[in-house]
This record gives structure tokens, C-alpha cells and sequence, in this order.
């Protein structure tokens, strides 16, 4: 079955089904070839690690799973349709969410005005603001999946960036996302938001409801958060295993012999 661009799915929220599939994507930008044959899988209650150095593709690939380029070839399911994804609002609207690295939050609001941006919600019927009502809902959402603030009204300034994150990561669950693209999301943090991020990323995983995408540098965390991995070298795949099979030695091997190849090259 085949959804037009624009359609949405109503997504199968049994735990265990597959979310999204990429069947060889290809992305070309004139001569430049960005993505090389790539398939991927996640299931619902799932987290997929993908790993690789910079300018592997994986920025690529992000952008193509959530819409904003269009593959040059392959194809794409999601919640077991086949779609063509013609813009970020798009794949929105079938539940895929991405949290990147600038986390899209305006500093200078309170946690609530960034839970609600460019999605307020107002009063009849003049249309004001209705503060309260994001207050409550807001509290509610942060409290269903476990991130303690301060204050929903304090400024996001004021917060640390584990909080930062979990705010913008809460934001996108709250969208009702059921595939979330988590990109670097533990990215020069401490030990100790680090963990509150790793702590929040397994309360949705143990939810079963949500796919999870998680890009990374970090070998050793990857594979402690992640149920499968795959690294991406040159816009291929060149590694796939489930964490427990797999190990930091065996993945750091696979990349010194890549620089090893390109040094007598």
C-alpha cells in the first residue's frame, strides 16, 4: 500500500511492529554521491544506533527520514506503508520527530512557552494565549515520561543541557511522535546528563510504543543504550549487529582498518 505525499497513516502502535524501513537509498547531490545503497529497520520498543565519522552520510540519512530531502532513489515504509515523504510537515504528520543537536529552543522562554512553539494554544474568542492551560499540560507531559524541571515557567536558559535536551526530546513525544531521530543527543555532556538523557531515552524505550533513532559519535555509549547498531562509512553501511554481539574493540577495528586502506591509498 502506497500513501500520497501529504496523506497521514494511521501507525500500528502494537509494540514489536515495524516503524520505518529504508530499502536501498540513494542520494545524490550532482556528482556527489551522499548515500550509497543504505537500508535500515527499527521496530516499536526499539533503539537503532547509527554510527560514523563525519560526512559518512548520516546527516543525510536523517534529513531523508524526516522529509526534508527527497532520496534520488530507494524507497521508504512507514508503520508498514510504503510513502514518499514531500516535506517535514509530512512525515509530521505520520509521527516521525527529530530532536537535533540545536534542539530548536528559544532561551530567553519558560519550559512550557517551549513545549508549545509555534503550536501555542489560545482562548476563544479572541484568540489570547492561553497560559494556564500549556502550564497544565506541559507539567502533565514532563511528568508522563519522568523529566523534573524546576519550574515549567522557569526560562530554558536557567535549565542545564540534560534538562535542555529532555525538554526538547519531551516536546517531540508530546507531538505524539512514534519514531524519534535523536541526533548526538548526549553530545558534551557530563556523566551525570548524560545519564539523565540515557535514563529518559530507556523510560521510552520501555514504553513500546516508540521507535528510536539515535545518531552518535560515542562507541561505548551507543552500544550500552542501543538494542542494534550500524556504522556508516562513505554512505554505506559497512557493520550491522545487536549491541550484545558486538563490542567498542570490534567497531574501533573496522574503523582502523578503513584509515589504514586510505593511508597506503
Amino acid at each position: 500500500m502506497s500513501a500520497a505525499a501529504g496523506g497521514s497513516i494511521a501507525p500500528d502502535v502494537q509494540s514489536g511492529a515495524e516503524a520505518i524501513r529504508a530499502e536501498k537509498i540513494v542520494k545524490r547531490f550532482g556528482s556527489i554521491t551522499a548515500l550509497n545503497g543504505v537500508s535500515i529497520h527499527v521496530k516499536r520498543g526499539e533503539i537503532l544506533g547509527i554510527l560514523g565519522d563525519n560526512g559518512a552520510g548520516k546527516s543525510t540519512l536523517i534529513k531523508i527520514l524526516t522529509g526534508f530531502h527527497q532520496p534520488t532513489s530507494g524507497r521508504l515504509f512507514v508503520h508498514g506503508n510504503e510513502v514518499s515523504l514531500a516535506s517535514v510537515d509530512h512525515a509530521r504528520s505520520l509521527g516521525i520527530e527529530c530532536v537535533y543537536q540545536d534542539l530548536a529552543l528559544i532561551n530567553t522562554l519558560s519550559v512550557y512557552h517551549n513545549m508549545f512553539l509555534n503550536r501555542e494554544l489560545r482562548r476563544p474568542p479572541f484568540g489570547l494565549l492561553d497560559h494556564g492551560e500549556m502550564r497544565r499540560r506541559a507539567s502533565e507531559a514532563l511528568d508522563d515520561i519522568g523529566v523534573g524541571v524546576p519550574n515549567v515557567e522557569a526560562e530554558v536558559a536557567r535549565l542545564s543541557g540534560g534538562q535542555r535536551q529532555a525538554i526538547a526530546v519531551a516536546r517531540a513525544v508530546y507531538s505524539n511522535a512514534r519514531i524519534l531521530l535523536l541526533d548526538e543527543p548526549l553530545a558534551a555532556m557530563g556523566a551525570r546528563e548524560a545519564g539523565l538523557i540515557i535514563d529518559l531515552i530507556e523510560r521510552l524505550r520501555a514504553r513500546g510504543d516508540i521507535a528510536i533513532i539515535m545518531i552518535a559519535h560515542n562507541y561505548a555509549q551507543t552500544l550500552d543504550i542501543c538494542d542494534r547498531v550500524v556504522l556508516v562509512q562513505h554512505g554505506e553501511i559497512t557493520f550491522e549487529s545487536h549491541s550484545a554481539e558486538t563490542s567498542v574493540e570490534e567497531l574501533l577495528e573496522i574503523v582502523r582498518r578503513e584509515y589504514r586502506a586510505a593511508r597506503r591509498a
